[in-house]
């Protein structure tokens, strides 16, 4: 049966030249880069390569402000962990409704330990008020996490005024740029972030690695404690295989990256017309224009999202109905909801998030087969609309 994958900001595909960069140190090249000996010692350049090609991705000038983590959630925590530890007198955050589980269930758990957050709100495009922003910033403020695209939305946050924002307030800010590397391009030397996160998985690398850019001058606490990797920022033996499937990933965005955005976003918005126009009271949820060129997420009235997904999975077509770090949850989307999307709606949204691997093949397919499973979910709907 033919699959047509459009859940990528779940994860993504690890192609052939990630594949193969990677293979020699899942096999001959096995040794621990902080041996003593030349068969582990002499691998510890390709970790350098590596850190400068992910530093070349974000427009970064020195890799030395890239730490190689296992994961965007452990880059996160550990961006919002080393912050507290480094301002210990200011117990208050700033973050969003909106934001990713690993940032909101650890703002939520800080708050059983004493620390005050602030969740801004967002509208019902999913657009977040600079001014509430600026209003919640006080004396005792140590820090600022807030997400440059969301992963169910792909709407993209005002991260450069954010940034200047808590610069002009002294706050440090933290960016979870998670569903954006990759996508779009970065210059990181002209937008003043101190912190920004990002995982291997949802830009073509294997699972297990991420990133966290840390200025130089900012404050940082290590995470996680143990030996000098990472320049005694990291402890832990280097995930040598992963960090250098990253490093090609990160060269294989950049070789093409702006071309992708526009033949991707080519892409979506046919998928995302055709529903819109073909199928009765769908809905786009998120601002049209201010999103990930890749992401595009539908409501569909009267509807279980499971319900779509399940008939979708039939055909081959495999997407998503949120968050994949919440897909055992049978709660509705807490994004969706913090918009304020009609409940009638909220229940029956899908994410079809593309990467560089869709082609329009893969969009007619899914045009094809969704419609008549909406319409055939509506025959049986109790709660159907007369």
């Amino acid at each position: 049966m033919r699959v047509v994958y459009v859940d990528n900001n779940a994860t993504t595909m690890v192609p052939p030249e990630v594949f193969e960069a990677m293979k020699p140190f899942l096999q001959d090249q096995y040794g621990n880069p902080s041996s003593m000996h030349a068969f582990g010692g002499k691998i510890h350049k390709n970790i350098d390569s590596a850190r400068e090609s992910v530093a070349d991705l974000l427009g970064v000038s020195d890799p030395r402000e890239i730490i190689f983590t296992s994961c965007g959630t452990e880059s996160d925590n550990t961006a919002i962990m080393s912050t507290l530890r480094s301002y210990p007198d200011k117990k208050h955050i700033i973050t969003t409704k909106v934001e990713h589980p690993a940032v909101l269930n650890l703002c939520k758990y800080l708050e059983t330990t004493g620390y005050r957050v602030t969740y801004l709100n967002v509208d019902n495009e999913g657009m977040m008020d600079l001014s509430e922003l600026k209003s919640s910033i006080d004396e005792d403020t140590a820090l600022i996490s807030i997400m440059y695209a969301n992963n169910e939305t792909g709407v993209i946050f005002p991260v450069e005024e954010i940034a200047e924002i808590a610069r002009t307030r002294k706050v440090v800010v933290h960016i979870d740029a998670v569903q954006a590397v990759g996508k779009i391009p970065f210059k990181l030397t002209k937008l003043p972030v101190d912190l920004l996160s990002l995982s291997g998985h949802k830009l073509h690398a294997p699972k297990g690695v991420g990133a966290l850019y840390v200025r130089k001058g900012t404050r940082f606490t290590p995470f996680l404690i143990g030996g000098h990797q990472e320049h005694s920022r990291r402890g832990g033996t280097e995930n040598i295989a992963s960090i250098v499937g990253l490093g090609a990933a990160c060269r294989l965005a950049g070789k093409s990256i702006e071309e992708e955005k526009v033949r991707i976003k080519n892409l979506r918005d046919k998928l995302e017309n055709t529903l819109l126009q073909d199928v009765p009271r769908a809905r786009l949820n998120g601002n049209k224009e201010n999103r990930l060129p890749n992401t595009s997420n539908i409501g569909f009235e009267f509807i279980e999202g499971e319900a779509i997904l399940l008939m979708l999975d039939e055909k081959g077509i495999a997407a998503s109905s949120g968050s994949a770090c919440t897909s055992g949850s049978l709660s509705p989307s807490h994004v969706l909801r913090a918009m304020g999307i009609p409940f009638t709606f909220v229940q029956g949204s899908i994410r079809f998030s593309l990467s560089r691997y869709n082609n329009e093949s893969d969009i007619n397919y899914i045009i094809k087969h969704l419609p008549p499973v909406i319409e055939r979910l509506r025959g049986i709907s109790p709660y159907r609309a007369s």
